[in-house]
């Protein structure tokens, strides 16, 4: 067996060392993680910059869109809890593939969908392969890289961030290149969501721990431990900064473009300015992970990430066309939350198992804890004479999570 296999299907002991694996099979890891975190943001972010066209072709409506913009939330919510049971059960590579294989399919037929509740349920389809994805890459990180989770984190964020910005900027062009038409600048993505599979199931192959219930099961959590986590503190608070970080992007996602666009600025401008926001993740979140993983406090730049988030959003309350790309600029800085908070995660986790059950509480609590936030700016956008309202919900929502990010990022251990 290789040193590798080992990783994957020997028990951890309760301090996790670090094991070595054999190099060529690391090599396939990172680019499979690389590769896995370029498909977690297409699905969502190539939507806004074509959403009013979505809108008028679909008779979509303001509620049903914000609806639209909520799916990412409601499905890391419902399908991300499951993510640990299923890698314990036929392990986390396999389980991987066949999720990034879920998304090409739900991508390519959205892409055809003539009915707004068909493209509801479509989009669902696709975003629950991303679900599984966004909760088990912590935990892989973990198990293949234990003495490297804040480098690996920021590699696989910034790799996040160049498939949301990329999505973001070349969905209008790529619509364009075929008349104009959206289904083309959608269904396009999902030629990257097949290009990730692959990798991962190289990776399954190699697996040789047995299924769950027999002693050598590999990535799951023990069903007993649960209960633990719902009584730490900690786990809570990293719950909450993680849920209205996540509500907050997602309002950045579904919304940031028509914001721009009711503003007076071009498609083509509000999907460029949307895609800054998300290419600046690129190099910051390498940076930011590579940081605190190095502190043993990460309070204070969480405060500072939401600080930037404060007056972004408040730079669109006052007006989105007086300053547009420091409006963005700002906004690409309280995105690097996400990336922070995965850091937490695997910081805060004593070792991989512990890793994996914190990484789906905190996951699939916080993302049910965003669902209200894009679906409530949906219903006040319907209804309010403009956007001060809806973003004077989102500053409120930015206050909260100042305040939670002190206590989410203190320097303590669970499990």
């Amino acid at each position: 067996m290789t040193t590798d296999e080992v990783n994957e299907s020997a028990p951890r002991s309760p301090t996790d060392p670090p094991r070595a694996p054999l190099r060529g099979v690391r090599r396939t890891a990172v680019v499979a993680l690389v590769l896995a975190a370029l498909n977690l943001r297409p699905g969502v972010t190539s939507l806004g910059p074509v959403l009013e066209e979505v809108r008028d072709s679909l008779d979509m409506s303001g509620s049903v869109t914000g609806l639209v913009t909520s799916i990412p939330a409601v499905c890391f919510a419902v399908v991300g809890s499951t993510a640990p049971l299923l890698a314990r059960r036929f392990g986390a590579s396999g389980v991987i593939a066949v999720a990034g294989a879920v998304l090409a399919v739900g991508l390519v037929l959205r892409s055809f969908a003539f009915d707004p509740i068909l493209f509801v349920v479509l989009t669902a389809l696709s975003l629950a392969g991303i679900a599984v994805a966004n909760v088990l890459l912590p935990m892989v990180v973990k198990q293949r890289f234990p003495d490297r989770v804040g480098a690996m984190t920021g590699l696989y964020s910034m790799a996040l961030n160049v498939g949301a910005s990329s999505a973001a900027a070349l969905t209008v062009p790529l619509a364009q290149a075929f008349g104009g038409d959206w289904r083309y600048g959608l269904g396009a993505w999902s030629v990257l969501a097949v290009m990730a599979v692959p990798p991962w199931l190289i990776l399954a192959r190699r697996r040789t721990d047995r299924p769950a219930g027999s002693t050598g099961g590999a990535a799951g959590p023990p069903p007993a431990t649960g209960g633990r986590l719902s009584r730490d503190p900690t786990a809570w608070a990293l719950t909450l900064y993680f849920g209205l970080q996540a509500s907050a992007a997602y309002i950045i996602i579904g919304w940031l473009p028509q914001i721009f666009r009711d503003a007076g600025l071009s498609a083509g401008t509000a999907g460029l300015l949307f895609s800054v926001s998300s290419l600046l993740g690129v190099p910051l979140s390498l940076a930011l992970s590579a940081v605190a993983g190095r502190l043993r406090h990460q309070s204070g730049l969480a405060v500072a990430i939401g600080a930037c988030g404060f007056a972004g959003f408040g730079g669109l309350w006052f007006d989105p066309a007086a300053a547009p790309w420091l409006w963005a600029v700002l906004l690409g800085i309280a995105n690097c939350s996400f990336p922070l908070a995965l850091t937490m995660i695997g910081m805060r986790g004593r070792d991989s198992t512990t890793v994996a059950r914190l990484s789906g509480f905190v996951q699939s609590i916080g993302y049910a804890l965003s669902i209200p936030g894009p679906l409530v700016v949906g219903v006040l956008y319907d209804h309010a004479d403009g956007w001060r309202l809806p973003l004077t919900f989102v500053l409120l929502l930015i206050l909260v999570q100042i305040a939670v990010a002190v206590p989410a990022g203190r320097d303590r251990q669970i499990g």
